[in-house]
Order: structure tokens, then sequence, then C-alpha cells
């Protein structure tokens, strides 16, 4: 069997859309849709569904799906068995623009640096499960929950939000917004999937301070950011170190939420049977460069504490 239609495969399941599997593996989407096609020759079976979405795994594809990944992760753990020394240190950042990524890259800087690859799973399930598979070493999420017993997690950095508003918007130049001032008006965060533990965040902060959020729409895009800075009454929120993929941030304006600040409090969580030499330094390094301390003025979902 085609190792790489496996990958192919694995990739467009979690993924849920060929083109989303094509970035991430660094090919076509044609190549892509050849190996797939290749993959179900091979099998005899039906994979996938089209959709207008995207692709949904067929009852072929769900019953093959956690075989495939064995079988990539014994793979894996072949190579690594004599590379062990070599391989980079996987860390899954959520998202190359957010508060976990800046971390990752400062820690990179160090010397001795330490060979690292940057993993964007997007939400907490996927990355626990990669940490307990071993296909990664390690990933930073909101447990909104207790973890698996065999994960060993840190509190690594509370990010305060802000409000990202367009040139023309009432809040415009203000200093800070009071978090109580936050209900007047309606906040876009398009994307925000149901049941997600980033979907719980804003769900309750909504509940707390009367935030109207809108989440309609597929993403953090340009599109969003266009609407943004054209409009005169829409807010969306930001972390204080997400980077916004606009040029020169023109004609949109940061401002700071106050009394209280809400934080999105991000974990460092990683295999507590997991031996790579660069986990160690890292997690040291998160413990002693980011430390993290709950004051009063700060706002988190309740049990967060």
């Amino acid at each position: 069997m085609n190792l790489e239609g496996v990958r192919a495969f694995v990739a467009v399941a979690d993924a849920g859309r060929f083109r989303d599997a094509a970035d991430q593996l660094g090919i076509s989407q044609q190549a892509v849709s050849k190996r797939i096609a290749a993959l179900e020759t091979d099998l005899g079976a039906v994979l996938f569904r089209r959709v207008p979405s995207g692709a949904v795994l067929t009852a072929d594809g769900q019953t093959f799906l956690p075989r495939a990944k064995a079988v990539l992760t014994a793979v894996r753990q072949a190579v690594e068995s004599v590379q062990r020394a070599t391989r980079p240190l996987r860390i899954d950042v959520i998202s190359r623009r957010i508060a976990p990524a800046a971390i990752v890259r400062a820690f990179h800087r160090g010397r001795p640096p330490v060979l690292l690859e940057m993993i964007t799973t997007q939400h907490a399930p996927g990355m626990l499960g990669a940490v307990l598979d071993g296909e990664i070493d390690a990933g930073f999420a909101y447990l909104n929950r207790p973890p698996d017993r065999r994960i060993d997690h840190v509190l690594a950095y509370l990010e305060p939000l802000q409000v990202l508003v367009g040139e023309r918007h009432p809040l415009a130049g203000a200093r800070a917004v009071p978090a109580a001032a936050l209900a007047e008006y309606r906040a876009w965060m398009p994307g925000i999937v149901a049941g997600s533990e980033w979907g719980g965040y804003y769900r309750d902060l909504a509940a707390d301070f009367g935030v109207r959020i809108d989440v309609t729409g597929s993403g953090y895009t340009e599109p969003l950011l266009d609407t943004i800075a054209d409009s005169r009454s829409l807010i969306t929120f930001v972390g204080d170190r997400t980077r916004l993929a606009w040029p020169d941030d023109s004609g949109l304006c940061r401002v700071p939420v106050v009394d209280p600040t809400p934080v999105y409090p991000h974990s460092l969580c990683w295999h507590a049977g997991n031996k790579h030499d660069g986990l160690h330094r890292f997690v040291d390094y998160v413990r002693a460069e980011w430390p993290v301390t709950v004051t009063d003025d700060l706002w988190l979902p309740t049990g967060t504490r």
C-alpha cells in the first residue's frame, strides 16, 4: 500500500477539505485527489463523499481511518527508532498568528537552538489525541476540562483580549474599553465551532458581559478584516499577540479591554512519558520565562481559576 496515499487520506479526513489537506501536505489539490483515487482503487472501496463544504467519510472511510492512523504512527515510530537524536521537536501552536507561536519562536531564538516543527491542528481534541499517539510532542490549548491522566500540562500564557475596530468606529482611538461596555456592540467572530473549547470560551464571555457574538462565516480571514475596517458598529476580538494578515494594519485599531481584562488561558500539554530532550528544555523554558499569575483584575471562565 502506498503510504503517501494513506497520508493524503488522513489529511483530508482531519481537514474535511481536499484543498486544506493539500496545503498541509505541501502538494497540489490535484495530487491529493490522485492519491486518494489510487488508494480507493487499491482498497476497492470509496472513502469519501463529496459535499458542498468539502468531503465527508463514508462508512468504509470511518472504518479505515483509525487503522490508517495506526499505520502512519507505526511507520513514524520505526523511523524515529534510528533517528531519535535528530528528529525535530513537534509543537502544535493552534495557529501561527497567535501567542503560542510567539512563545515557540522566542524559544527557538535561544542558544543552542532546538530543531523545531510547528503544527497547527487548531482544536484541543485533535491536538491531545496527537500527543497521546506520539504524532506531536506538545501542544497548546484552552483546557476547559481535565485532560487524559497521561498528559502533563502547565498554564503557559494568559492572553489579554483586545477589541479590533475600524478607524471610523466610536471606539477607534480609545485608550481602553470597559468590559461592561462590550454589550453595546456586535462582535463578529466567524468560524467558531459549536462545542469547541474556544467556542465555549466566547460563550462564557458573552454570558458574563452581555456581548452579542455573531459566528456566521468561515474563519479569521482578510474579508473579516476588510469588513471590520469599513464598519462603524462591528467589533471583533484578537489576542494581544495576534498577528494580523492585513497590510500594515491600515485602517484597524486595537483597543485593550479593562475592568476586568478578559484573558484566554493557553496551556502547554505533553505526554508524561515523552523522552525527547528538546521537550524538557521547552517545558522548562515556558515555566521560567512565561510565569502565570491570576489576579483579580483578570476575567477567566468559571472553573478556570
